[in-house]
C-alpha cells in the first residue's frame, strides 16, 4: 500500500542519516556473534572459485560443472562430518539452523507420532525448536516445558520424571545460546534411553559445536542441529545430523538434488564455506578454546569490577560456554546501551537475538528468575578466537562509562546518580 511504501522509505532515510550521523569510531570491536558477523578471508577465499570458475554447476547433473560442485560438495560433508564424529551421510544441508530445528522437530515428530504424542523441550531452547514444537500442539502433540534452575541447567532427575511411554520427542540443547550454561547432556541423554528407549533425541548444539569438544557418536544424539555463521563462516547454511536408521519426514517439497530430505539446490559455495571455517577453528581448537575462556573472564570480571549494580547471568567457569558473556546492567534499558556502546566501537545485542526491535524480555532471562527489568537491562557479548586482549581493554575503557551515561538520563536509577 501508498501507506507502506511511505513507512519503507521513511525508515530507510532514516537508518541512512543515522549511519551517516554514527560515522566510524577510533577502534571497533564486534561482540555480536550470536546474530551475526565478518566471514573469516580465508573462508570468503575458499567460497569464490565455486561462484564462477570451478564447481559453479548442480551437483546432481551429468557435466563437468556438475561433477566439480558434486566433488566440492562430498568433500566439504566429509571435513564437517569428521569434526563431529560421524558419517557424510548422516549430514543434511539446510539455509540456516532455523531450518534445520524446523526440519528436526516437525519432521522427526510427524515421521514417529506412532510412538506417542508428548514432546518435551527445555524453558530455554531457541525459539527454532520452542515455535515449531508448539505448532504441533495444533495437531493434538502435548507439549511439556522443562524448568531450569537459576543457572540455566536442566536437571536430568526432574526431566527423567515427565518422560513416559508417550514421549516421542525431547529437546535439549547442549549449550544454550543467550546465557552460555552447558548442560549435562549425556547425563540426560541417558535417563531418557533407561526412561524410554524409543523416544527420539535432539539437541540444538549450534553454540556448542566449535566451543567445547563435540562427539555425535559417544553422545547417542538421534538428531543434532548445526550453523554455518556461528564459527565465523557464511550465513545461509545449517546442518541437520539424523542418525542412521532414525525415521524422518520431509517438510518441504521440491525436486531433489544429492540430499533426500531438503529439495532444492545446494549451495555449493556456502557449503565450502561452512567446511573452511569448520577446519580453521578446529585447527588448534584447545588453544582457541582457552584463548575465548581468558577473554570471556576478563570481560566479566572487569565490568563487574568497574561497573555496580551488574548481575551475571548464567554460571562461571567451566560449566559456561568459552565465548559467552551475558550481563544484566541494572537501571539501564539495554536497547539505549547497544547504541551507546555502539557509537564507541562496541558492538554488541540486547537481550536475545530472536526478540530485538520487540519490547518482551528474553523467555531464556524469565525462565532463569529474572525480573523484567533486570531481563530488559541484558547485555551479550560473544567473544572469539579473533578477538585480542586490547579488544577487552578497550571494552572495559568503553562500557563504565557509556553505562553511567545511559543511568544519568534513565527515570530509574540507584539513589546516588
Amino acid at each position: 500500500t501508498c501507506r507502506d511504501r511511505f513507512m519503507s522509505e521513511h525508515t530507510l532515510k532514516s537508518v541512512e542519516e543515522l549511519i551517516k550521523f554514527h560515522g566510524k569510531p577510533k577502534r571497533e570491536v564486534y561482540f555480536d556473534g550470536e546474530n551475526s558477523g565478518r566471514v573469516l578471508k580465508e573462508v570468503i577465499e575458499a567460497m569464490l572459485p565455486y561462484f564462477r570458475d570451478v564447481g559453479y554447476g548442480h551437483p546432481s547433473i551429468t557435466n563437468k560443472p556438475g561433477w566439480e560442485a558434486y566433488e566440492a560438495f562430498s568433500k566439504a560433508s566429509e571435513l564437517i562430518a569428521k569434526t563431529l564424529n560421524v558419517s557424510p551421510q548422516d549430514l543434511i544441508f539446510t539455509h540456516s539452523g532455523t531450518e534445520a530445528n524446523n526440519l528436526a522437530i516437525l519432521g522427526g515428530v510427524r515421521a514417529n507420532k506412532h510412538l506417542g504424542k508428548k514432546i518435551i523441550v527445555s524453558a530455554i531452547e531457541h525459539l527454532s525448536v520452542i515455535f515449531p514444537a508448539k505448532e504441533l500442539e495444533k495437531a493434538g502433540f502435548k507439549v511439556v516445558e522443562i524448568p531450569v534452575d537459576g543457572e540455566g541447567f536442566v536437571d536430568p532427575d526432574t526431566l527423567e520424571s515427565f518422560v513416559d511411554n508417550d514421549t516421542v520427542l525431547v529437546s535439549i540443547g547442549y549449550v544454550n545460546h543467550e546465557i552460555g550454561t552447558i548442560q549435562r547432556l549425556r547425563e540426560i541423554i541417558e535417563k531418557i534411553r533407561d526412561k524410554n528407549p524409543n523416544t527420539i533425541i535432539h539437541s540444538d548444539v549450534v553454540d556448542a559445536y566449535g566451543r567445547i569438544p563435540l562427539d555425535l557418536t559417544k553422545l547417542d544424539l538421534d538428531m543434532a542441529t548445526l550453523s554455518s555463521h556461528k564459527i565465523k563462516g557464511p550465513r545461509g547454511v545449517g546442518v541437520l545430523y539424523l542418525k542412521e536408521g532414525v525415521n524422518l519426514e520431509k517438510i518441504i517439497y521440491g525436486q531433489l538434488s544429492t540430499q533426500e530430505y531438503w529439495p532444492g539446490v545446494e549451495n555449493v559455495p556456502l557449503v565450502v564455506g561452512f567446511a573452511k571455517a569448520a577446519e580453521i577453528r578446529f585447527t588448534n581448537f584447545e588453544e582457541k578454546v582457552n584463548h575465548m575462556k581468558k577473554l570471556r573472564d576478563m570481560l566479566i570480571e572487569g565490568i563487574m569490577d568497574k561497573v555496580p549494580y551488574v548481575i551475571l547471568n548464567g554460571p562461571r567457569g567451566e560449566r559456561r560456554a568459552p565465548d559467552n558473556v551475558n550481563l544484566s546492567f541494572l537501571y539501564c534499558e539495554g536497547e539505549a546501551l547497544t547504541i551507546e556502546f555502539s557509537f564507541n566501537g562496541v558492538y554488541v545485542s540486547s537481550g536475545s537475538a530472536c526478540t530485538t526491535r520487540v519490547l518482551e524480555p528474553s523467555h531464556v532471562l524469565v525462565a532463569i528468575g529474572r525480573k523484567y527489568e533486570e531481563a530488559h537491562g541484558s547485555i551479550l557479548f560473544k567473544v572469539d578466537p579473533e578477538h585480542s586482549i586490547e579488544d577487552i581493554e578497550y571494552t572495559l575503557k568503553v562500557v563504565p562509562k557509556a553505562v553511567e551515561r545511559i543511568r544519568m538520563i534513565s527515570s530509574a536509577k540507584p539513589r546516588e546518580i
